[in-house]
């Protein structure tokens, strides 16, 4: 049996993966923005935001174990170990992190078979892509650059693991050189002309925690000079809903890479015929 059987997930990804290898039962708390699977909302009583929660909400389920993510957390999990709970912070900002992440929940929970199971399906969901984006390669067209816009208020262009999916996916992450920053100030466009002159074929909008506001993006000064604006009635500009892409945890992998397959499949479609998509 598992040393832990109460554990509390201040990030998503943690609850996506723990319900994956059929451990749900070792869950005792989930962020309140849980979205991957839905049931779990249901099942599981909330105890926290991202950047926020209340120790007492927290020690309330009285947890063995808290699993964090990122700087942004460390306050909270410093708290909660000052008051004697085993915490374990993530921190990873990549695709292989992902599935580092897998292993490690796997093994606390004494999961390792269905971590094996759960990896070899995430990295068969990577290689179909990867397979996808060669074949277009090889017919000689070419990739559409991506502008991919986490926030609107600085403009923020995505995170590591994000970048490494479009990639896979068989795009050009246009802002590629920012996206190994660990924060989202190091992400930060500083100049929203700068946009307008790398020329995105797509657009895809993921404000974490908000509604994505196509209309006032395509509304900018100068945007409707970006070929993605121009190509935004054949869905050029659209949304990938923050809950599928930007936890990195398996949703990222499961829900926003194939999201991203799509997008760049029609586009393809526009310009070299159905058999693309």
């Amino acid at each position: 049996m598992s040393h832990y059987q109460r554990i509390a997930c201040l990030c998503t990804e943690a609850v996506d993966t723990l319900y994956a290898l059929g451990a749900e039962e070792h869950i005792a708390g989930i962020s309140g923005f849980t979205v991957h699977p839905p049931r779990a909302r249901e099942e599981k009583p909330k105890i926290s935001g991202f950047s926020s929660g209340k120790i007492e909400r927290i020690l309330s389920v009285e947890p063995d174990l808290v699993v964090g993510y990122s700087s942004l957390q460390a306050e909270l999990c410093k708290d909660l170990s000052k008051a004697g709970v085993e915490v374990l912070l993530f921190n990873h900002r990549t695709i292989s992190g992902i599935l580092r992440m897998v292993r490690v929940l796997a093994a606390l929970v004494e999961k390792e078979k269905q971590g094996n199971l759960l990896e070899i399906t995430l990295h068969t969901r990577l290689d179909v892509a990867r397979t996808q984006a060669k074949l277009w390669d090889l017919a000689g067209w070419r990739r559409p650059v991506v502008y991919f816009e986490e926030w609107h208020e600085p403009l923020t262009t995505g995170i590591g693991w994000v970048s490494e999916l479009i990639q896979l996916a068989g795009g050009v992450d246009a802002f590629a050189e920012l996206s190994q920053g660990n924060s989202a100030k190091e992400r930060k466009i500083d100049d929203a002309q700068e946009v307008i002159r790398r020329q995105p074929d797509i657009i895809i909008g993921s404000w974490c925690g908000r509604a994505f506001d196509r209309e006032a993006l395509m509304a900018r000064p100068g945007w409707a000079d970006i070929p993605a604006v121009r190509m935004a009635a054949d869905g050029m500009v659209c949304e990938i809903k923050s809950s599928d892409i930007l936890a990195p945890g398996p949703a990222a992998i499961q829900h926003g890479l194939s999201q991203l397959q799509q997008l760049i499949g029609r586009w393809h479609a526009r310009h070299h015929g159905t058999l693309a998509e």
